[in-house]
């Protein structure tokens, strides 16, 4: 039986299993289990692939600690760079709506920047929409079930400040080339972006003008190879796009602004 006190044992059976940050992983691990039959168990689980974050059931993300179920995407630390883009292209953002929110990790990272502000999350994952709606309750945040725009009341049209789309944009071939974390523990939805990965950027960038408010912004992240393609399809949508990078973090990020009417 493995002791809260143990490092030494978790390290040694994380390192077994394969993982490379063993000694970063083994802390939180024994951080967060509260007793030695639940270390048992995070370990194991660990062991077996599953994602870290659905081990301690939260992730960190800009700041703060989201919580994360099993079934759920977990949050990438590059997506930080998205959120950090949206604040800076609409500051006094009023109304924040994380389409495709997962976890709804970037919603609750916008709001709590923005203060006082109206949160929608969107998902079409029953589960997402579960695990979002805890992290943006304590922002007054409201989520909904459904596919992208339907899932939205219809309230919000021409409303939106910053809509923050984190889609999925793996094109379909190249699925079972993720890491098996990704592969065999996120949802499928999550991550297949159809056959160039496009698909769902395109359904978002051809939606977004009616729902931004003027001067409202859409941004959704990319791969770099996409990303050329994924401007035009803004600009094909009326919008203002322009690419933001990273190299730091290898995000990038499209930028889509509704003119001023």
């Amino acid at each position: 039986m493995l002791s809260l006190s143990d490092t030494t044992a978790v390290v040694s059976a994380l390192r077994a299993a394969g993982c490379v940050f063993a000694e970063d992983e083994a802390e939180l691990i024994l951080a967060t289990a509260g007793t030695p039959d639940e270390l048992v168990t995070m370990v194991d689980r660990r062991a077996a692939g599953q994602p870290l974050e659905h081990v301690l059931g939260w992730a960190g993300f800009h700041g703060l600690r989201v919580l994360v179920e099993p079934g759920v995407f977990v949050p990438r630390r590059r997506t930080e760079f998205l959120v950090g883009e949206a604040l800076v292209q609409a500051p006094d953002a009023s109304v924040v709506v994380d389409l495709c929110c997962g976890s709804g990790a970037v919603g609750a990272a916008l709001a709590a920047a923005l203060g006082d502000t109206e949160l929608h999350a969107a998902d079409i994952d029953p589960a997402a929409v579960g695990c979002a709606r805890r992290n943006i309750a304590s922002y007054g945040g409201h989520a909904h079930l459904g596919d992208l725009f339907e899932a939205l009341p219809a309230a919000l049209r021409g409303r939106i400040g910053i809509l923050a789309a984190n889609v999925p944009y793996v094109p379909s071939g190249e699925v079972g080339l993720l890491p098996a974390e990704a592969r065999d523990h996120e949802p499928l939805v999550a991550l297949d972006g159809g056959g160039d990965g496009l698909d769902v950027l395109r359904r978002v960038a051809a939606g977004a003008p009616e729902w931004l408010a003027p001067g409202g912004c859409v941004l959704v992240e990319t791969s770099e190879r996409q990303a050329e393609a994924a401007v035009e399809a803004f600009a094909a949508a009326g919008l203002t796009a322009r690419l933001a990078v990273s190299e730091e973090l290898y995000a990038n990020v499209v930028i889509g602004v509704r003119d001023q009417d």
